[in-house]
């Protein structure tokens, strides 16, 4: 069950306008921050989630409160549970199948994909990063299914972003070799990966 029915993201330009803009959010509807905080280039990112009339009036009001500072953003007043889950940091366990990658230059379009891509399809969303330190700002999400239900969700999400202007790339890997899809399953960090030998190959 999802805790918070809707959420928001909301990505500025510059951190003052970011922290002015997140505060004047909290004070306006009683919101959840669920992360804010300065992301990579000098960039401010607001994640808000709670009910869909609440979450709607503070969205609201930190896009005008951000103004021309506003640098993209995405509200979804019912938001997907597998997309709400992995916004929250949860991460779920790999299906096997074929594998998409989205790769986007802010936050708020990569979500706007895997809320398009989860609910137009039954792929598994693996993993959404959202602007780490290894991302320069950009969003990642994974997905993995069937190749006939990837290759729709690509052809849902990708299509939609690029003529809205997103400069999007992904790829589709349509049998992902045990070894990769494992690591891939543990962890998508390279700081945090772990190493794994292929069979055959220990001295």
């Amino acid at each position: 069950m999802k805790r918070f029915p809707a959420i928001a993201i909301v990505e500025f330009h510059r951190i003052s306008a970011g922290m002015y803009a997140t505060d004047a959010m909290v004070k306006k509807a009683p919101i959840a921050v669920l992360k804010c905080g300065v992301i990579s280039q000098g960039r401010y990112l607001a994640l808000i989630g709670g009910s869909t009339a609440a979450v709607d009036e503070s969205y609201a009001e930190g896009l005008s409160s951000g103004g021309d500072d506003v640098m993209d953003r995405v509200l979804l007043p019912d938001v997907h549970p597998q997309l709400h889950d992995a916004l929250l940091g949860l991460r779920a366990p790999g299906r096997a199948g074929a594998m998409a990658i989205i790769e986007t230059p802010t936050v708020s379009c990569n979500v706007r994909a895997a809320e398009m891509a989860l609910k137009g399809t039954p792929v598994d969303l693996l993993e959404i990063r959202l602007a780490d330190a290894l991302l320069c700002g950009k969003g990642v999400s994974i997905y993995r299914g069937a190749l006939y239900d990837i290759q729709a969700a690509v052809d849902i999400a990708v299509p939609f972003l690029r003529k809205t202007g997103v400069d999007v790339a992904c790829r589709v890997i349509p049998s992902p070799h045990e070894s990769f899809a494992r690591q891939v399953d543990a962890n998508t960090n390279f700081l945090g990966g772990e190493v794994t030998e292929m069979p055959g190959e220990a001295g």
